[in-house]
């Protein structure tokens, strides 16, 4: 059965810490693949405008070429509907490629937040996670290690199977990125070239 991880987000834009996370699942996990998955609509998105989906398809595939076992899918931007719901995915993905043992790759605070997401339970039942600790986590040691009690209630409270990622998870995010860009100031160790190009060809975040 082919093992595929699934990277989702709002890619906007997508980051060396979206990179890092998803090879180290694809190496520590023996993965197949991993499908970077831009959402179309993400419930918890609205109130802000963000970038097309032309713009963050581009900056995707531009990001991942290096990689062979990466691919770019376009599945929840084909959707109909209103709001890209994980649980909706999961449930499609499942019936739609039967033959497939999908995995979801997380960062902790989505660990630390699903139990708010819409129908936490099927998809705590339906896929593993694969989760990224913190950056602190990774290099101090178990004193400030707050993943381990997150996984263990999810475990028992849902039957959850959740492995631990281990490489540290960046400490920085798309919207920090994004106020980067617009302020001026250099993102050069934050993304891939690559990536740089299009948001400088394109003029991105240059007007958030």
């Amino acid at each position: 059965m082919k093992r595929i991880g699934i990277m989702g987000g709002t890619f906007d834009p997508v980051h060396l810490g979206h990179l890092n996370i998803a090879d180290q699942a694809y190496r520590e996990y023996q993965l197949d693949e991993v499908w970077f998955m831009p959402s179309r609509i993400p419930p918890h998105k609205h109130g802000r405008r963000i970038t097309s989906a032309e713009d963050r398809v581009a900056m995707v595939e531009a990001a991942i070429s290096p990689y062979p076992w990466f691919v770019c899918s376009d599945y929840e931007l084909r959707r109909e509907g209103g709001n890209t719901y994980t649980a909706d995915t999961v449930r499609l993905l499942k019936q739609d490629y039967p033959d497939v043992e999908f995995y979801f790759i997380v960062g902790e605070d989505s660990v630390r937040h699903i139990e708010s997401w819409y129908h936490p339970e099927y998809i705590l039942k339906e896929i593993p996670l694969l989760a990224a600790q913190r950056e602190d986590e990774e290099t101090l040691g178990p004193e400030t290690d707050e993943l381990t009690p997150l996984i263990k209630n999810l475990e028992e409270k849902y039957g959850a199977r959740i492995g631990v990622l281990h490489c540290a998870e960046m400490d920085i995010s798309s919207a920090e990125i994004r106020a980067k860009i617009e302020s001026g100031e250099d993102v050069e160790k934050l993304l891939p070239p690559s990536v740089i190009d299009i948001i400088r060809t394109r003029h991105l975040y240059k007007d958030s």
